[in-house]
């Protein structure tokens, strides 16, 4: 029996808490539909980005717990060794567990949160995962497939839920994602949990695009949410960092243990420095959000009009596919906008060197805004366009950025000018 067979009896996720949701008033927290937002923690999530973690309000002590550099500790205590525990892990983690509403365990990267969690699926079993996704994430699975380690790995659109519905019995893992990358579809996350709890797998969510502070999908019913806290969680482009965050259920406290375990056996430990700098960012994470949400905004609604686009992809926009499924599940629209660009995978290059303030890198969500085209990557799904480019939108004057992304656009195909 699997590790998430074992634990697979399926259960209500727990009830939304009753405080305001960001960015809602009250009169419209009192009449939202049940498919709005879950409400948010007694506390404001700005306040908690703030205020949790810290050391005690005492005479002396200092405001922000410091970097705990140790591989040992004096015997008889709770933390022993630096492989099982340490201090600053701790404190970051309690603070992005507050965020999301759950108990969170730090890794030294993204892909070593996902690998632990594939660790738990029996010899055998099936995943199944959006066809457009984080790359080392189908990668990992397309390797565990090959090798005979699942017997299969489903890559499906995760925005058509009845056919994602039809998938689940006989899975022992789901993955989502939502938005997705590159291609920001949205999945109606209430329907495809609760699909996955009748058919007794087990729900993992990769949040990163999102953070909690736009979406919560322990409340939508996931057992686990994934970070690449590289990403938004840390903002600074400065570190490698990934984090798992389970649910406050019966399973997800036995998941906790489990993913506890394994990443002290597989030796799947963060760096108390990277750890330390991920936190110091996650104080600054609402603002930074914020920020970068109206940014995209701007920029997705003139995108649209640009001649030297053919399609901008982002949930914001009313006529988005993901619009109303976005509208209805988060709390603002993401600061990640794809666009596709009149003149194929040339002109779409072109555009990445043409840019002065934007820069042509991969990963996203650091305070930089940065770009570049996706299928320069073996590893991408062949059903993402050759000249779609990846917008990741950082926190600059959102002019400067225009007008820099709106002259190279018009570099790049000067019948558009």
């Amino acid at each position: 029996m699997s590790d998430f067979e074992e634990h697979a009896t399926p259960e209500q996720p727990p009830a939304p808490s009753q405080s305001t949701p960001m960015a809602q008033s009250p009169e419209e927290s009192q009449s939202r539909s049940p498919d709005r937002p879950p409400e948010a923690p007694a506390l404001g999530l700005d306040t908690v980005a703030v205020t949790a973690g810290r050391p005690p309000h005492e005479p002396d002590q200092p405001l922000n717990p410091p970097v705990v550099l140790a591989s040992t500790y004096v015997a008889g205590g709770e933390l022993e060794y630096g492989r099982y525990a340490n201090p600053t892990w701790s404190a970051f983690e309690e603070v992005l567990g507050a965020l999301e509403g759950g108990r969170a365990l730090a890794f030294p990267s993204g892909l070593a949160a996902v690998a632990t969690v594939l660790d738990l699926v029996p010899v055998g079993g099936v995943v199944v995962a959006p066809r457009h996704a984080y790359l080392g994430t189908v990668g990992q699975l397309a390797d565990l497939v090959e090798s005979g380690r699942l017997s299969a790995a489903p890559l499906v659109d995760v925005a058509d839920t009845e056919g994602t519905l039809a998938l689940l019995p006989g899975a022992d893992l789901v993955i989502l994602e939502s938005p997705t990358n590159p291609a920001l579809e949205v999945a109606d996350l209430p329907a495809l949990c609760a699909g996955a709890r009748e058919a007794g797998a087990a729900v993992v969510v990769d949040n990163t695009f999102a953070t909690p502070m736009l979406q919560r999908p322990l409340e939508y019913g996931a057992d686990v949410v994934l970070h690449s806290a590289t990403k938004y969680l840390a903002g600074h482009s400065d570190l490698v960092l990934g984090a798992l965050v389970t649910a406050p259920t019966e399973r997800g406290n036995e998941l906790y243990d489990l993913l506890d375990s394994r990443r002290r056996k597989l030796g799947s430990t963060p760096g108390a420095f990277e750890t330390w700098l991920a936190l110091r960012g996650l104080r600054t994470l609402p603002l930074r959000v914020e920020r970068a949400c109206a940014n995209a905004a701007v920029l997705a609604h003139r995108l649209a009009q640009h001649p030297a686009v053919e399609r901008v992809r982002y949930p914001g926009l009313r006529d988005d596919p993901g619009h109303t499924r976005a509208t209805a599940q988060m709390t603002a629209y993401g600061a990640i906008i794809a666009v596709e660009v009149r003149g194929g995978a040339e002109a779409a290059e072109a555009l990445t060197a043409a840019t002065r303030l934007w820069v042509r890198a991969t990963s996203l969500g650091g305070v930089e805004s940065t770009l570049e085209r996706r299928r320069r990557w073996a590893g991408e799904s062949a059903t993402i366009p050759d000249n779609l480019v990846r917008l990741s939108v950082g926190v600059e004057d959102v002019e400067d950025l225009w007008a820099d992304l709106s002259a190279a656009l018009t570099a790049v195909s000067p019948d558009a000018g």
